[in-house]
C-alpha cells in the first residue's frame, strides 16, 4: 500500500460539490482524511474550494479515483505519492 495525498480545487463549488461528493462517496474506503476548505467572508461564501484527501491504497484504485475527479468538470487536481 501507497499513500497518497490528493489536492484538487473544485470551481465553481456549489455547482460541482455533488458531482464530487458522490464519486468521494464512492471511494470513501480508501480515503482515510479529508479535510474541505474555501474562503469565508461575512457576506459571502467563496466559490473556489479546495479539498484535501489522505489516501491509503493501492495505485490502481487510486488512478480510478483520480480519473473519475477529472471527468467532473471545474476540478483541478494534484497528486504526490510517498
Amino acid at each position: 500500500m501507497k499513500t497518497t495525498i490528493i489536492a484538487l480545487t473544485i470551481d465553481p463549488r456549489t455547482d460541482r460539490a455533488p458531482e464530487v461528493q458522490t464519486v468521494l462517496t464512492k471511494h470513501g474506503c480508501i480515503i482515510k482524511t479529508r479535510v474541505g476548505l474555501h474562503e469565508v467572508q461575512e457576506n459571502s461564501c467563496s466559490e473556489r474550494g479546495l479539498i484535501l484527501l489522505h489516501i491509503n491504497s493501492d495505485s490502481d484504485e487510486v488512478q480510478q479515483l483520480e480519473n473519475e475527479l477529472k471527468d467532473i468538470e471545474g476540478i483541478k487536481i494534484k497528486c504526490m505519492t510517498l
